[in-house]
């Protein structure tokens, strides 16, 4: 594994990255193409599962009597939208109603896709410590490695039951589990302060790059050749991306061959102070009660937590929702859900260039901008699904809210999700696993709570009751940030002050000996 800052005395003299191409920009957007990866093999199943269910089979079985199409999903009268029927025949011919091969009900669609996060959860606080340890590179390249296997192998385990889906569900999600915290780990390392929203924006809109390219291209290719094709094609694409990562990417400045010796310095000279601590440093115990009771690292936990309620019901639900019950059929459906996640793409990166320089003018401290971008992240999404709630059947309108609700959600990149960074860049891996380990319970939460709250009611009053939980923690979001949030390095981050990694309680080793 690569290690110490030593190594920089021994870089060969051979090839190096031209000085328009610096290699802190190229880490950036291989990192951001293996979020994309990941995001995108995490969500083409919400899509796919579209046509995977036959539809049909489990409308037949319902105590449903009506032979109106539009309204067989059990709802109460009046609750349904009921467009014109040209539109149910013109869809037919799209393929709206797919009937595919499993009868799988909306529990059971919500334990497959909520499986996702049960492996998810368990190693994000393992993962951040071996990143922070060992090697941040190799944990990211293992973690994507590990999902395009067991997405190429998505159909054969869906043949086999739901049983065996989910346990593929949940390999991958173990897999993705690792890439956040060590991703973290490589931002500390790879980021001057003052570039440091553009370059944890570039990487994290990858999220947002993923669910674009996924979501419209698992719609056409199961329309076109059939959703098994999906997961083949993607995840064979995908594997391009595990040639370029260990020639290119380095888990350090000092010990990448191909970087600039002025580029190395400047990144160098400009962490000093804030950078992560040497290796036998970066080996000390997590000082865990200061951490814990750290009115920072909570406010960071919250909004982890609360803002992730919101993703995940938007990223995994948005397909049913615009199948259900705004009626678009699955090309349709994968086209507008994707949307959104592009103008978040793009919204993230403009966002958070503007931030870094309005931050380098002195415009605004770090606190100020980590605040500001949080609160872009929860008030407008939250604004724009009460909207969503009373635009009812109102095609245009849903599909507007909705964008401009996930598009302001990129503020998360340049607030709340960069300040573990801030408080602490000794533990920047650590705090990340911490707080996405809080930040996936919704991810397998909300597939169940939908899927309970819709069985068989595909309403609109059910889905206002999904979008009115979503602004209650968006608004807990906002409020705890807000008052508790701070962009300033703890003093907890240096092992050998008071609030010694060695023991917690305020005591250090150097008193003691």
């Amino acid at each position: 594994m690569e290690a110490d800052s030593s190594m920089d005395r021994q870089q060969p003299a051979g090839c190096k990255f031209p000085a328009w191409l610096p290699a802190r920009y190229v880490f950036a957007v291989l990192g951001s193409i293996g979020f994309a990866i990941i995001y995108g093999l995490k969500v083409n199943l919400s899509v796919c599962i579209v046509a995977m269910i036959n539809s049909t089979a489990l409308t037949s079985h319902s105590d449903v009597h009506s032979t109106d199409l539009l309204n067989a999903t059990g709802a109460p009268a009046g609750e349904m939208c009921v467009y014109p029927t040209e539109d149910l025949a013109s869809a037919g011919t799209k393929g709206a109603f797919q009937t595919g091969r499993y009868e799988w009900n909306e529990r059971i669609q919500g334990l497959v896709l909520g499986s996702y996060f049960w492996g998810y959860l368990v190693t994000q606080v393992p993962g951040g410590r071996v990143a922070e340890m060992f090697s941040g590179k190799w944990v990211m390249y293992v973690a994507v490695l590990i999902n395009v296997l067991f997405t190429v192998l998505t159909p054969i385990a869906a043949d086999l039951g739901y049983g065996a889906l989910i346990a593929a569900r949940v390999a991958e999600g173990l897999g993705a589990g690792v890439t956040f915290p060590a991703m973290h780990v490589m931002i500390a390392k790879w980021t001057p302060p003052f570039e440091r929203s553009k370059i944890s924006a570039i990487v994290y809109a990858g999220t947002a790059l993923g669910t674009v390219i996924s979501m419209p291209m698992s719609g056409l290719i199961a329309g076109w050749i059939g959703w098994e094709a999906v997961f083949y094609i993607m995840g064979a694409l995908a594997s391009l991306w595990c040639l370029l990562w260990p020639v290119l990417v380095f888990d350090s400045p000092q010990t990448h061959p191909l970087i600039s010796q002025e580029e190395r310095t400047l990144i160098i000279t400009s962490l000093e102070g804030d950078a992560p601590k040497a290796k036998h440093e970066s080996n000390a115990p997590v000082p865990w009660r200061a951490v814990l009771t750290s009115g920072p690292f909570l406010a960071i936990l919250v909004a982890h937590f609360c803002s992730n309620f919101g993703w995940y019901m938007l990223l995994i639900e948005l397909p049913s929702y615009m199948k259900q019950v705004l009626r678009f059929d699955i090309q349709q459906n994968a086209g507008l859900s994707a949307l959104p996640f592009f103008t978040m793409w793009v919204f993230g990166l403009v966002f958070s260039n503007r931030l870094d320089w309005a931050r380098s003018k002195g415009f605004f401290s770090t606190t100020a901008a980590r605040k500001l971008a949080t609160a872009i992240a929860s008030v407008v999404p939250a604004i724009c699904l009460v909207g969503v709630c009373f635009a009812g059947c109102n095609r245009t309108w849903a599909v507007a809210l909705m964008t401009v609700g996930i598009t302001a959600i990129a503020g998360m990149f340049s607030g709340f999700l960069s300040n573990h960074i801030d408080i602490s860049p000794n533990y920047a891996g650590t705090l990340m696993a911490l707080t996405n380990t809080a930040a996936t319970i919704p991810g397998f939460i909300v597939p169940v709570f939908v899927g309970e709250l819709t069985h068989g009611n595909q309403s609109l009053g059910q889905w206002q009751i999904i979008f009115f939980t979503t602004v209650g923690f968006y608004a807990v979001e906002v409020i705890t940030y807000s008052l508790l949030g701070s962009g300033e390095t703890q003093p907890w981050n240096e092992p050998k002050n008071k609030y010694d990694a060695g023991n917690g309680d305020g005591e250090t080793e150097v008193a003691r000996l």
